[in-house]
């Protein structure tokens, strides 16, 4: 709709966890709604090349595009709030950025320069800005910096952006995302924080054109005059950004806040279409007025950060509004499940899930919950790891084979049930070498996998290294087991059914990178519907 691509830059100050990817998430739906072809880039400030490598507890979920990049979760919220595919140029860390220059560097591409931070650190950054904003010619490209201004390994980004509104003039806006504190004792907002935080991006030659301020309670006429006053911005493009009940009631705000209209009057964008957003809508209202009420254990090991499987919850939370249920999610640690207790935590349920994971940390208390779930007949869900666990259950519990473990574990194992992927054993390096990304799932025809698709052939994201071991598919097959989804290229079986149970899926892949607002994942809505009947026999 626009001449040129205009780039929005989003930066956060006085604190961390203020919410920047939701309000970029937000605003990008926004001027979606209206029309505008948008994207949204996370520029990520560790020296890491991507999360892939890092601990859930350090960084939270690992999130997984098409094109098989280990990202930041960030990209999974903009990918549930547009409704559209990421890719790895959508996620740059300052590792990403020192590899390329380094190994331009050895190539000899700088002509015997000097290399530096300044020009070309900031060079590789502003390039890798642009390339895409040119890509799919987006109207709209929203980048999102991370970490917070003052941040010393934040500094590469901050000034490179400055250099791209030297370059772009007015087609760069700044956004800053800051907060405003309340103090109990005195019963006031305090705005200085937030001029402090405006004061250093000054001093890094950043004026900020709109302020987004966290706020737990309303920003009056006075306090708006006074932030607008002293950051030196207009009143209009002071924004509040109250605290809300759910992330999907950000963007409902900010357009009542008037962000999107302000951004596009900076702009000069045609904003005189109103955003459609019919379906967000209607999400919202059978969200916020289910019919239905059950209960969902997620079991995992790493249950103690929620960011570590955000993805599957807003996946539940995408499935639940689609059938007007709430969903009540029981977040279990796998190390406290044993024999003796696994009924005092699940006879409450009416679905479990064992989620995805690394390691041999907790997971007999996996393999226990697969147990309870299959003997007990309640819908059940595992999802990568999660789907090795009813395999090794099914093996050791009905098979007879006691000693049955996934290699990964157990190398001297005698039943390895699970085995590392042939294309994994010769791989040394950790860092971006699993089986990631989009790959065909052949599905057979009158199977729980086949209800739920509607269809043969299949698309879905992976991220593991190791798969089952056809070596016992006869054993499995001939007791019953059905493997309903397949990679006939590989010989790779995707999923795994007990078709006289209710309702039993395990799957390599993993369906809750590919749950969005507008689309929740059949696999998911299925598995609620599931819940709803278990819960009502």
């Amino acid at each position: 709709m626009s001449t040129s691509t205009k780039y929005i830059f989003v930066t956060g100050g006085v604190t961390s966890s203020l919410g920047k990817g939701i309000v970029s998430a937000s605003l990008a739906k926004l001027l979606q709604a209206r029309g505008f072809n948008v994207t949204i880039q996370k520029l990520d400030p560790y020296i890491n090349v991507d999360p892939g490598t890092l601990n859930p507890y350090e960084h939270g979920e690992c999130y997984v595009t098409e094109d098989g990049a280990e990202t930041d979760l960030d990209l999974g919220h903009y990918e549930r709030f547009l409704n559209i595919s990421t890719s790895q140029n959508n996620n740059v860390t300052t590792g990403k950025i020192y590899q390329s220059v380094i190994n331009k560097e050895r190539r000899g591409d700088y002509l015997g320069k000097t290399v530096q931070v300044v020009p070309h650190i900031t060079n590789e950054i502003k390039e890798h800005i642009l390339k895409l904003g040119k890509g799919d010619n987006y109207d709209v490209v929203i980048t999102e910096i991370g970490g917070t201004v003052g941040d010393i390994e934040s500094l590469p980004f901050i000034e490179s952006i400055r250099q791209l509104k030297w370059d772009l003039g007015k087609d760069v806006l700044f956004i800053h995302l800051t907060l405003i504190p309340y103090l109990s004792t005195s019963g006031e907002l305090k705005t200085k924080p937030t001029q402090h935080s405006v004061k250093t991006l000054l001093e890094y030659g950043i004026q900020p054109d709109i302020l987004v301020c966290r706020t737990e309670h309303h920003l009056d006429e006075d306090l708006r005059k006074k932030i607008a006053l002293f950051c030196n911005v207009e009143k209009e493009c002071v924004i509040e950004s109250i605290d809300a009940k759910s992330i999907y009631e950000v963007p409902l705000l900010m357009f009542k806040e008037k962000l999107d209209a302000v951004v596009c009057q900076k702009l000069a964008l045609d904003f005189s279409k109103k955003p459609d957003l019919l379906k967000w809508n209607n999400f919202l209202e059978n969200l916020h007025q289910p019919t239905h009420t059950i209960n969902i254990a997620l079991v995992g090991k790493y249950v103690e950060l929620k960011d570590s499987y955000i993805s599957i919850a807003e996946s539940l939370i995408h499935a639940g509004s689609k059938n007007k249920t709430k969903v009540n999610l029981n977040w279990i640690h796998s190390s406290k499940l044993t024999d003796e207790n696994c009924a005092s935590y699940l006879e409450d349920v009416s679905g479990i899930i064992v989620a995805p994971g690394f390691g041999s940390r907790a997971i007999e208390g996996k393999i226990k919950a697969v147990e309870y779930a299959r003997v007990n007949e309640i819908p059940f869900l595992g999802i990568c790891l999660g789907m090795q666990c009813a395999v090794i259950e099914y093996a050791r519990n009905v098979l007879n084979m006691k000693d049955a473990h996934t290699v990964e574990i157990d190398s001297d194992t005698r039943f390895p049930v699970i085995s590392m992927m042939e294309e994994q054993k010769k791989l040394e390096k950790m860092g971006g070498t699993m089986r990631l990304g989009s790959y065909k799932c052949e599905i057979e025809n009158n199977t729980l996998l086949h209800r739920i698709y509607s269809n043969n052939i299949i698309d879905e994201r992976h991220r593991h290294r190791f798969e089952f071991n056809n070596k016992y598919l006869e054993d499995f097959q001939n007791s019953g087991v059905v493997f309903s989804g397949k990679n006939k290229k590989n010989q790779l079986m995707e999923t795994i059914e007990i078709p006289s149970h209710p309702w039993f899926l395990g799957v390599q892949f993993h369906p809750e990178y590919k749950s969005t607002v507008e689309n929740p994942h059949p696999i998911f809505s299925s598995f609620i519907q599931a819940g709803l009947n278990f819960a009502t026999k």
